[in-house]
């Protein structure tokens, strides 16, 4: 049997950000059991922390950042790569500043840094997802598949628009060949980018110490290539850290050609949905399981500030797939509540609208601002067992399309709750920015008997 791991000791790191441009501490402490990996940012108040899970996934120009709230944490691929390839299941890194330090563009310092720390085995199973049916997908110039298989292994294609510096390699990821093969790969950027990622407020702490520069036909570096292949073993790098972000390993064979942080997160989201596959079809031909038992003094909901995971809100909502539109609460406040619906390319209404331009169609965000309000209401009203049916939508406003490998945050308040009515205030945003909104009538009423 497999064991998860953590590291056995602390250890730390400074350097400057990539793409900030800031100065960072980073300490690798290690973690309990069924913990994962999680990013705590010891310079802002209460060390807020966010989990390594595609659904916190925020941005993913020229690197991959992950958020909870205005909290953020960018280019985490690099680290989580090499967690990932050591086989290390929990750890806490912490962080001073929004970015991990970036060393040389590649994971060799933080392959240093779990040398040194060391690896130790702890007493829960480590159970790794195996595909059972091949996942595609297919974003700008992406295309990725992966089949079943008993190992992880990348078999990846990389080159820029114009075919230059064109390059193969593939290998099956394990300890040894992580460190031997992918670690030492450093990020690289074409000449022709550095302008338009200056304007934008990237690689603001770039330089040739920590990146490649391909100029022409000219490879602009302190040192000697590492690898003959190092620009696809470093995208097979990133890969390999993007992936992580399921929340557990995988083993399959993916086949990649001109991978990207988008499309490997938006892979990461296909690969939860096949896990969280089998339950849902369960679910579909059962009838929805009855309310858990509620302890005195306390909702189906949690306390104030705490999450529900999916199968908290399956106990106090009566929808199931394919109409269940949140994926989990990430906050509880007073009249306030906060839900979370990753937007996969799997949702099976894209199929329809549209073939070839999948937008989310405005009503399911409608639903989904009704569901998670009903949600706050059952919890406001300490009425477990019962259901709150959607009356009425006014001010209903829709901004901006909502597209596979869109994070939907849905924001309610309610602004009225007499007896079993209650009204609410709901807007949904991606990325920061209000895609739509409404405000919400619903009524409370007792479950029909199965």
């Amino acid at each position: 049997m497999l064991s998860q791991q953590t590291i056995k000791n602390p250890v730390d790191f400074s350097g400057i950000g990539l793409h900030s441009g800031n100065k960072v501490s980073m300490t690798f402490l290690p973690a309990p059991p069924n913990t994962g990996i999680r990013f705590r940012r010891v310079d802002l108040d209460g060390k807020p922390e966010i989990e390594a899970r595609a659904e916190n996934v925020s941005e993913t120009n020229r690197s991959t950042t992950i958020s909870k709230g205005n909290i953020k944490i960018h280019t985490v691929e690099h680290v989580l790569a090499t967690f990932a390839g050591y086989g290390i299941d929990n750890a806490i890194v912490e962080l001073d500043s929004n970015e991990p330090p970036i060393a040389d563009g590649s994971s060799r310092e933080y392959c240093k840094m779990i040398q040194q720390a060391g690896i130790v085995p702890q007493n829960e199973k480590r159970e790794p997802y195996t595909i059972t049916e091949p996942i595609e997908l297919k974003l700008g110039e992406t295309v990725m598949t992966m089949f079943p298989a008993d190992t992880f292994k990348i078999t990846c294609t990389s080159a820029d628009k114009g075919g230059r510096f064109t390059q193969y390699y593939s290998t099956e990821v394990t300890p040894q060949t992580w460190e031997k093969d992918l670690a030492h790969a450093r990020t690289f950027c074409f000449y022709e980018e550095i302008e338009y990622l200056f304007k934008n407020g990237l690689i603001k702490g770039g330089s040739l110490e920590n990146a490649v520069v391909i100029r022409d036909d000219a490879v602009l570096t302190t040192e000697p290539l590492r690898y003959p292949e190092e620009f696809v073993r470093h995208k097979m790098l990133d890969i390999v850290g993007d992936l992580y972000l399921v929340g557990r390993p995988v083993n399959g064979h993916l086949i990649a050609v001109r991978p990207s942080h988008a499309a490997n997160c938006e892979f990461a989201k296909l690969i939860q949905a096949q896990i969280r596959k089998p339950a849902v079809a369960a679910q579909t031909f059962s009838p929805p399981p009855p309310a858990a038992p509620v302890p005195a003094g306390k909702s189906v909901a949690e306390e104030d500030g705490c999450e529900m995971n999916i199968e908290q809100i399956m106990k106090a909502l009566p929808h199931r797939y394919p109409f269940l539109m949140v994926d989990r609460i990430a906050k509880i406040d007073g009249n306030r509540i906060i839900g979370v619906k990753s937007v996969s390319m799997n949702e099976p209404f894209f199929q329809g609208h549209f073939p070839g331009h999948p937008i989310m169609p405005g009503v399911l965000q409608l639903e989904a601002i009704a569901q998670v309000a009903g949600i706050l209401l059952i919890r406001k009203a300490q009425a477990a067992g019962q259901i709150a049916y959607f009356m009425a939508a006014e001010n209903v406003k829709w901004r901006k399309p909502v597209v596979p490998g869109d994070t939907l945050v849905i924001d309610i308040e309610l602004t009225k709750a007499r007896g079993k009515i209650g009204k609410a205030k709901g807007i949904c945003k991606v990325r920061g920015d209000v895609v739509s909104e409404a405000d919400v009538t619903f009524m409370l009423a007792d479950a029909e008997p199965a």
